[in-house]
């Protein structure tokens, strides 16, 4: 009975840390530049975002996980600025600054950096 209880305990342990590696795997950057076009580009500070968010699907919904994701479609023309701005970032800038939280940038020239 005692050999079933520590498998038991054992095999729990297993998988608990299986998850937390999986978990861990596609976290992406901490820090992304992301091309901005002729305005510059724009700095992305990846990591707060997913610890602000924590859902991955509210701007994976609109492009993958994976580096250049957003160019490639920008150049397939499936991916216009105005779906990144307006409905994901400044959207979600100015319904955080309404509601009196910290809040990242509203207008392009917050956004860019140009050299």
């Amino acid at each position: 009975m005692i050999r079933i209880i520590i498998l038991a305990i054992v095999t729990a342990m297993v998988a608990a840390m299986a998850l937390s590696v999986q978990a861990q795997v596609n976290v992406g950057a901490d820090q992304m530049a992301l091309n901005g076009g002729s305005k510059g580009p724009v700095p992305f500070p990846h990591r707060d975002h997913q610890k602000k968010l924590e859902d991955c699907s509210i701007c994976h919904s609109v492009f993958p996980q994976e580096k250049g994701s957003i160019d490639k479609l920008k150049a397939e023309g499936q991916l216009q600025k105005k779906q990144i701005m307006n409905k994901l970032c400044i959207k979600c800038h100015k319904a955080e600054k309404t509601a009196g939280k910290a809040a990242g940038p509203v207008t392009c020239n917050q956004c860019h950096a140009k050299d």
